[in-house]
C-alpha cells in the first residue's frame, strides 16, 4: 500500500495534518478532511481509517492540552467531572464503531453539524461571553448524560467530537469558549487512549500513515497553541472558525453521503 503512494500523496497528508492539527485546537472537526485523505489519497478501507486516525488526534490533543497546563491549571482541575463519563462513553462508542455502517453515521454528523450550525448562529454572545464556571452545574445528571454521549461518538466516529465538546462545555457545563478550547483538548485525548486500544485490538490501524499524520498535526496543535496565547480577542476568532467548520464540515459530509 505504502509503495503505491507518490511524492505528492506524502506531501498532501503532512499538509493536512498540519492544517488539522491547527483546526482541531481551535475548533474542531479537522477529521472530517483526515479521513477522506486516509480513504481517498492513502487508499485505505473507511474502518481501516477510522482506527488509523485516533493516533493523531490523540498525539496532537495530549501535545497541546500539555503546553496550556501551567496557565490553564484551575480550569483542567475541574475537568473531571466531564472526563470520566466522556471516557466511559468512549469505550462503548468503539466498540460499537468496529462493526458499524458508516452511511448511518454520515446521515447522523450531517444532521448534528446542521444543528450546530442552527445553534452557534441563534444566540452568538453565548459562546463569546467570559462565564464563572459552577462545579455544581458539571456534577448535574444533564452535564453527564451530555458527556456521555458525546465520549460515545468520540469513541465511534471522532470526526466533529471537538465541535460537540466545546457545545456541552460552553452551554451545558457554562465554560468561557476560552477555557471550553482547553478542557476540549483533555478530554479529547482521554477519549482516544481507549479508541486506541480497540482499534488496535481489532487490527484497524495502520501505524506507518497514522504516525505521520500525527507527526503533523501535532506540530500544528503547537502552532495553535502559541496562536491562543498571543492573539487578541481569540475567543472571536475560534468562534468564527468554529462556524466556518461547521459549514465546510457539514457539505463535506453531505457530498459523501448524497454525491458520492
Amino acid at each position: 500500500m505504502l509503495e503505491s503512494l507518490t511524492a505528492t500523496d506524502w506531501l498532501i497528508l503532512a499538509a493536512v495534518g498540519l492544517l488539522t492539527g491547527i483546526v482541531n485546537t481551535l475548533a474542531g472537526s479537522g477529521s472530517l478532511v483526515t479521513l477522506p485523505v486516509l480513504i481517498f489519497v492513502c487508499g485505505l478501507p473507511p474502518t481501516l481509517a477510522n482506527g488509523t486516525n485516533r493516533i493523531g488526534a490523540f498525539m496532537q490533543s495530549f501535545a497541546a492540552a500539555t503546553a496550556m497546563w501551567r496557565e490553564k491549571k484551575s480550569v483542567f482541575n475541574a475537568s473531571q467531572w466531564v472526563v470520566i463519563p466522556a471516557i466511559a462513553g468512549a469505550i462503548l462508542g468503539a466498540s460499537v464503531a468496529v462493526r458499524a455502517n458508516e452511511q448511518v453515521m454520515l446521515a447522523a454528523i450531517a444532521i448534528l453539524m446542521f444543528v450546530m450550525f442552527l445553534v452557534l448562529l441563534i444566540n452568538p454572545t453565548r459562546w463569546l461571553k467570559d462565564s464563572v464556571q459552577d462545579p455544581q452545574r458539571m456534577r448535574s445528571p444533564t452535564s453527564i448524560a451530555v458527556f456521555t454521549a458525546i465520549g460515545f461518538y468520540g469513541g465511534f466516529i471522532q470526526a466533529g467530537v471537538g465541535i460537540f465538546l466545546l457545545a456541552g462545555l460552553v452551554l451545558a457545563a457554562r465554560y468561557s469558549l476560552k477555557d471550553a478550547n482547553a478542557i476540549k483538548l483533555t478530554i479529547t485525548a482521554a477519549l482516544s487512549v481507549p479508541s486506541l486500544i480497540i482499534f488496535a485490538w481489532q487490527n484497524q490501524i495502520h501505524y506507518q500513515l497514522g504516525l505521520t499524520l500525527a507527526l503533523f498535526q501535532t506540530a500544528g496543535a503547537f502552532v495553535a497553541v502559541w496562536l491562543v496565547r498571543r492573539v487578541p480577542n481569540i475567543a472571536v476568532w475560534i468562534y468564527r472558525l468554529l462556524l466556518l467548520t461547521v459549514a465546510l464540515s457539514g457539505l463535506e459530509v453531505a457530498r459523501r453521503l448524497f454525491g458520492g
